[in-house]
């Protein structure tokens, strides 16, 4: 019957094209063309904004950079930004759209269902989407959720960034990403291997397989502590190095990069010699794990903004569980200098915020703290197009308008190479040829 309904559905394809009209061919109509007259453009961050240009849109990407503003022909769209800076949409290189960090968090984790995930999940990428940032990673999230919202977005069925999601973050037991801290032992099943919970070589390829099964784009791993899970076992080294080197290696044999979470200084440097892709957050590292950086050719996200949102809310009385405070106190302020001292070293920085930890859709402030801790605004803006593409390993999709790059467009009214908090105000977005904000 399944072959019958095929034959049929290609019988009836094949009938509509030959009806057309007898004796004729039926010449497909050229794909409409969208015109964005840009007062200035920054195609590529990091080389010079161009005053006067026409992007030409094509099929949800950049066919042409034109000098002047080019004259619409037939069906052409034109999109009037004359009076703005344009640049390529913004890639936040790890957040968390799932989940949003309340004082009532951990309540909130046995009350609320998947589908509740899903639905925030929905709502934090349309708030992120609308404040410029058209790609992200999504480094940590419970359940399916963001497996579904990757994929709706991707079908056009919600708005929102183009999403690479790590799934469950790879932990040992006990570790900064098992979920069950705290907590009757009762409330939830013993996490393994699908939660990213492991222990031993053999448990750590285990779990990463099962991250890769599950849909995982990336793999995330806790090499130390964290803030935000509710244990006094410090913010250093977690993993034993041979369980790192296991993560890493199964990782690359199932054509994954590896991310890791690593505050403490010994955990970084494990990490790094595990040829990890990325550090993210690195607190207290030092000069030893700068020039480990630069052998390795590992990235340094360094999630500003979260530092700075945890030392906030240490200070409120009750927001946090004891533990947590105290963590937060302690890692919050070091990132700034962390961020210096890396930026001074040469070593290769790659925007992301840690949203979700702060809230969605604040992304942009991430900006300003960089420049604060000694990083250029031209470079800050690199971090989060260019280079950030290049960490992704999607420098030929995205970061740049340039020919044959997706059509991902975001405006501000002013230069945020001379005020970097201008991206906090962003007016268009325009994520693969779809108009999604305007002026």
């Amino acid at each position: 019957m399944r072959k019958s309904l095929v034959v049929a559905a290609l019988t009836v394809a094949a009938t509509a094209s030959i009806v057309v009209g007898v004796g004729q061919a039926q010449e497909p109509s050229p794909p409409r063309r969208t015109l964005l007259h840009c007062g200035t453009l920054l195609a590529t961050p990091g080389s010079p904004p161009l005053p006067a240009r026409t992007l030409v849109v094509t099929g949800g990407k950049v066919t042409a950079v034109l000098e002047g503003y080019a004259a619409p022909e037939g069906t052409d769209e034109v999109v009037d930004l004359k009076q703005s800076f344009v640049l390529p949409g913004l890639i936040d290189c790890h957040v968390h759209l799932s989940s949003e960090y309340s004082a009532d968090a951990r309540l909130k984790r046995v009350e609320q269902s998947e589908a509740d995930l899903a639905i925030q999940a929905v709502a934090h990428a349309r708030r992120t989407l609308l404040a410029g940032f058209t790609t992200v990673r999504d480094l940590g999230s419970r359940g399916d959720a963001v497996f579904a919202l990757r994929d709706a977005v991707k079908a056009g069925l919600v708005p929102g960034p183009r999403v690479l999601a790590a799934g469950h973050m790879v932990t040992p037991t006990g570790g900064h990403g098992d979920g069950t801290h705290g907590y009757r032992e009762d409330l939830f099943p013993v996490p393994d291997a699908l939660q990213g919970v492991s222990d031993g070589v053999a448990g750590c390829r285990q779990a990463v397989r099962a991250q890769v099964k599950r849909g995982a784009d990336v793999i995330k791993l806790s090499a130390t502590g964290g803030v935000l899970s509710a244990t006094a076992a410090g913010t250093d080294q977690q993993f034993f190095p041979d369980e790192l080197q296991a993560i890493v290696d199964t990782a690359r044999l199932l054509g994954r990069r590896v991310a890791a979470h690593a505050h403490g200084v010994n955990g970084i440097k494990a990490a790094l010699r595990a040829g990890v892709d990325s550090i993210e957050h690195g607190t207290f590292l030092d000069d030893e794990a700068v020039a480990l950086f630069k052998e390795k050719g590992a990235w340094y996200v360094p999630t500003l903004v979260a530092g700075a949102w945890v030392a906030e809310k240490a200070e409120v009385q009750g927001f946090f569980p004891p533990p947590v405070a105290e963590k937060a106190r302690a890692v919050g302020p070091k990132i700034k200098d962390a961020v210096g001292r890396a930026w001074k070293g040469g070593v290769k920085i790659a925007f992301g915020t840690d949203s979700g930890v702060s809230s969605h859709g604040k992304n942009a402030r991430e900006f300003a703290l960089m420049v604060e801790a000694g990083i250029p605004a031209a470079d800050a803006i690199a971090a989060a197009t260019v280079k950030a593409a290049e960490l992704l390993g999607l420098s030929g999709t995205v970061g740049a308008l340039t020919p044959g790059l997706a059509a991902d467009v975001i405006a501000v009214r002013r230069s945020p190479l001379e005020d970097v908090s201008e991206l906090e105000r962003v007016t268009f977005v325009m994520r693969d040829g779809v108009v999604h904000a305007r002026p």
